[in-house]
Order: structure tokens, then sequence, then C-alpha cells
């Protein structure tokens, strides 16, 4: 995930503006015209997943990284999302999560809700897993174990913005790993699940979405570079 340090970076450089509030933990998750990226809700160090920022915030921080580091960095594809969530080639028999399929390894793998944050919000035990991972809100990027392909938050942390447009199927996707641009556009697709959200929504196919310019302090993003191929 990009953090909350490297994202006051961006905006130290560049000026970018954010206002409107965000959208905070409860049933309505309504939002709160006080919360921002730099108060959430909850307390955060620059090393926690950025949260409070819509998909335009993104695409701007990625442009800017691009242009600042001389490199093609973008949002990923859906595709591309669970492909390295996955963090496998294998085609079939897939578990829900890179790691198994046993919601109790969930709090050495990642960020979700859990035992801990059953007791803060009063939800009911058997929703979460059963297990406890030090952290009810967001954790410190890279606090748990990475997959196998050295990715970490893959599970939970924070919801992360990709590049697709939402269509409620894969019928007529593209076939490439490429995002999906057609469309209204009316919402982008999201992957990964969050600190908030219960283990089945932090399966490695789960989809979610939101209007691209709402923010959430569930919600971040993380970056791909695109490879050159050199002579």
């Amino acid at each position: 995930h990009i953090t909350r340090g490297e994202f006051a970076a961006f905006l130290t450089a560049t000026g970018h503006k954010i206002d409107g509030g965000c959208g905070f933990d409860g049933k309505a998750t309504k939002i709160d015209a006080t919360r921002t990226w730099r108060s959430p809700g909850f307390d955060q160090t620059d090393a926690h997943p950025v949260v409070c920022v819509n998909w335009q915030d993104a695409q701007a921080y990625a442009a800017w990284l691009s242009q600042r580091s001389g490199k093609s960095y973008r949002l990923m594809s859906e595709a591309e999302a669970e492909y390295v969530t996955r963090a496998t080639t294998q085609a079939t028999s897939q578990p829900r999560f890179f790691f198994g399929n046993d919601y109790k390894d969930l709090c050495t793998h990642g960020n979700g809700a859990d035992r801990a944050a059953a007791g803060k919000f009063n939800w009911d035990l058997k929703t979460v897993a059963p297990c406890d991972d030090g952290y009810v809100y967001t954790a410190p990027v890279a606090s748990f174990r990475a997959n196998a392909w050295g990715l970490h938050d893959v599970h939970g942390n924070a919801w992360s913005w990709t590049a697709d447009c939402f269509v409620d199927s894969y019928t007529g996707a593209p076939s490439d790993g490429t995002a999906r641009t057609s469309g209204s556009c009316a919402s982008r697709v999201l992957r990964g699940g969050s600190w908030y959200y219960d283990p089945q929504d932090l399966r490695g196919a789960r989809r979610n979405r939101s209007q691209p310019d709402l923010r959430f302090n569930f919600l971040g993003f993380r970056l791909a570079r695109t490879l050159t191929n050199t002579p």
C-alpha cells in the first residue's frame, strides 16, 4: 500500500487539494466532513496505509510518481490485482487466500475483522476471523507475512482502487489482463478487503466497488510499475 508518509510527500510537492470529507466506520459508512486522510477516525503513523483517498487522488499520485521517478506507475487492473494476490500461475484448485482456506490463519497474513475488532465494535464473534491480529484499525504496511511473490497486505488492511470500471460479470472483459475501461464507469473496482471487513471479504476472488469521487477510511491504493523492454 502507499503509506500516509508517501502520500504526504506528494501533497507537499504538488499542492493537490483534498476536500469533501471521508466515510467512517459504521453501518451506514456515511460521509463525515471532519474526517480526512490525516484524521480518518483512528490513530495512524506515516507507516500506515493512507486512507480517505478517492480514485482521482490515486491517479494524481501515480502521475506525480511517474514524472518524479521517470518510470511508469499506475493503478493495477482488477485481473492483475487478483493474480498478484494469489501469487501462483496455477489455473485451477486455488484456495480462498494465498496461504490456504482456513480463516484462523488470516491473522498472521493480513489485517481484517477479527476478535479485537469484534470487541471494539460489538460484532458477533461468529462473523469475524477466529484470531487476533493485534490491530483494530489499520496496521503499519508490511506488518504481516508476504505471499510467495513477496507482496504484503494483499488480504486486508485497506481496500485498493483499481483501474477498472465496475461491471457485474466478467463477460466481455479484456482477455489480456488489462483494465476494463468501457461503460459508464460510475463505479470503480476495489480489491483486497480491509481492516473493517469480514474474512469472506478478504478472499482473493472478492470484488467490491465505489464511486470514484468518494473517500472512506478503509480504502487506499497501491501501484504497479509498467516494465519496458530494453534492447
